[in-house]
């Protein structure tokens, strides 16, 4: 193990609205079903999140705004007071090592099952998700959403707004609205989910007209500078086919460039595509750039920390990382350093609930901790 630090922008202090982060190292956000049955988090992500409080910001795992929005059992909920309390737990144990957090706002869209949140899933246009969803009695075919009316979009506008209001109370310092990976914002912007004639479906301007709307509100209601928005063009992940990923983007961009937001996080960057080129060209303030590690392959040696930096000097402001802070709880240091990284375990200890693969990743300092107690080696 080394201990010589590294010079890299990666650990050069930034601001985001009102926040000094020490670091440029944003933790992103992770589904790591560790709620319960209802919704609220549990201890055990207090301890999970402090663990990761060296990063220059956390962008805690997807919290739906509304019952209708669950998409997985066990995922966490920001839409009445026993959420609040719960992420309040979790808020507190992370600012008291030192960190600071957003949550990011997720509504699945007909990324659900009535097994999992008790109600048929709603969508932009009854096309149903062509994969196997899993729920409490195993993966099961997906069901065909209803098609929102105009009355349940602004109804569930409104739900993110006042999400957002609850991840104040509940002490994070802003909120990420989810516009990608295929759930409800992303069904809204792509051709292939988005059948709708009406003035939210059809031409670009009407396709993007529900992300703009949501973002909106959620920045009406606790200020934009807390307000972050994520986008992953040309992902067809959740069986999404955006059809014009080149008009889109542009398009979205240019309806909030003006708004005034924290940041726009931009999802697999690569740093010689044109589009993600044009995007830090057209957008006026911070860009949260995650690279391209490669979903399901082990962790680079060097843990992103190439990567990261190849997209810093092709402009993004910070850069955010999944996989490598799910295995490293003290990231930051071991990028800093040189240090060895802890591999990814079996994914599936992602989704399993409990202390696997969740937090007993250990710490440099457990490891020399372990190598320096005769007794603890091998336990």
């Amino acid at each position: 193990m080394t201990n010589t630090a590294v010079d890299s922008r990666l650990f050069e202090p930034a601001r985001l609205g009102a926040l000094r982060l020490p670091n440029r190292l944003v933790m992103a956000p992770m589904t790591r079903n560790r709620a319960g049955d209802d919704g609220v988090p549990q201890p055990i992500m207090a301890t999970y999140y402090a663990q990761r409080a060296s990063a220059g910001l956390i962008i805690a795992e997807a919290s739906t705004p509304n019952a209708v929005g669950q998409t997985y059992p066990n995922i966490t909920a920001i839409y009445n007071e026993a959420h609040v309390a719960g992420w309040r737990g979790v808020t507190d144990a992370v600012r008291a090592a030192g960190g600071r957090m957003f949550l990011q706002l997720q509504h699945g869209g007909r990324v659900g099952h009535p097994d999992n949140s008790g109600l048929t899933p709603v969508a932009p246009s009854p096309v149903a998700l062509p994969d196997t969803i899993f729920t409490p009695g195993g993966h099961q075919t997906s069901v065909v959403p209803r098609e929102m009316t105009v009355d349940e979009i602004q109804a569930t506008v409104a739900d993110f707004a006042a999400a957002a209001r609850n991840a104040i109370d509940a002490g994070f310092a802003g909120v990420e609205v989810h516009g990608a990976n295929g759930y409800l914002l992303h069904q809204f912007l792509a051709r292939g989910t988005n059948h709708r004639t009406d003035a939210y479906g059809g031409s670009v301007a009407n396709r993007i007209r529900f992300t703009v709307e949501v973002v909106k509100a959620v920045a009406a209601a606790i200020g934009p500078e807390r307000v972050g928005l994520r986008i992953a063009p040309g992902l067809t992940v959740n069986g999404i086919e955006e059809g014009d990923t080149e008009d889109i983007y542009p398009a979205l961009i240019a309806a909030l460039a003006d708004a005034g937001l924290a940041y726009l996080h931009v999802v697999f960057a690569d740093p010689e595509q044109p589009l993600f080129q044009e995007i830090r060209r057209t957008w006026p303030g911070t860009l949260i750039a995650n690279p391209v590690l490669g979903w399901g392959k082990p962790l680079p040696a060097d843990g992103g920390k190439h990567e990261g930096e190849r997209l810093l000097a092709a402009g993004a402001d910070l850069i955010s990382f999944g996989r490598p802070f799910l295995a490293n709880p003290d990231l930051v240091e071991r990028l800093r350093i040189g240090a060895p990284l802890n591999p990814v375990r079996d994914r599936g200890l992602m989704y399993t609930g409990g202390e696997t693969g969740y937090t007993d990743y250990p710490a440099l300092a457990d490891i020399e901790h372990r190598a320096e107690t005769p007794e603890l080696v091998g336990a």
